[in-house]
């Protein structure tokens, strides 16, 4: 059974760009900011308050990376995985993060903080192997040091 969101927060979010043109991307980081996703009702609240069609804010929705259709936690854990990352150790690193966390790959942490992802490059080789917490690359790491570096994110 899906969760029920309150979604009165769109509608704000809205309010504040209605009358902006070329605002739809701002609207969905502001959307995904307070949701840590972005849910369907929200989008259909966009496309009907904006007057845009909804194949149009799905198109954006999925184009960048940086949006998420689905639940995540606060936080995105990424582990590098890459050649470079994996040879240096990447392995012991998401075992670590799952252990810290209690989640698998794709997971939600219970307390909603984190979700665990990899990644096949973030193009810090030189610092392998690597973790990116949100925007912050954390290089050089050690499986000792994972939980440390997640508690710097409570």
């Amino acid at each position: 059974m899906e969760e029920q969101i309150d979604l009165s927060k769109v509608d704000v979010i809205i309010d504040r760009y209605r009358d902006k043109k070329g605002s739809l991307i701002k609207v969905l980081n502001d959307i995904q900011e307070e949701y840590f996703y972005l849910p369907e009702e929200a989008l259909r609240k966009v496309a009907k308050g904006l007057d845009i069609p909804l194949s149009r804010i799905y198109g954006v929705a999925t184009f960048y990376n940086a949006f998420s259709l689905h639940p995540r936690g606060r936080h995105l854990v990424h582990v590098c995985v890459g050649t470079t990352c994996y040879v240096r150790g990447s392995d012991g690193l998401l075992a670590a993060a799952k252990k810290d966390l209690g989640i698998d790959v794709g997971g939600i942490s219970p307390d909603k903080q984190f979700s665990l992802a990899t990644i096949h490059c973030l193009g810090c080789c030189s610092i392998a192997p690597v973790i990116k917490v949100d925007e912050n690359a954390h290089g050089r790491m050690m499986e000792d040091k994972v939980p440390s570096v997640l508690r710097q994110y409570y």
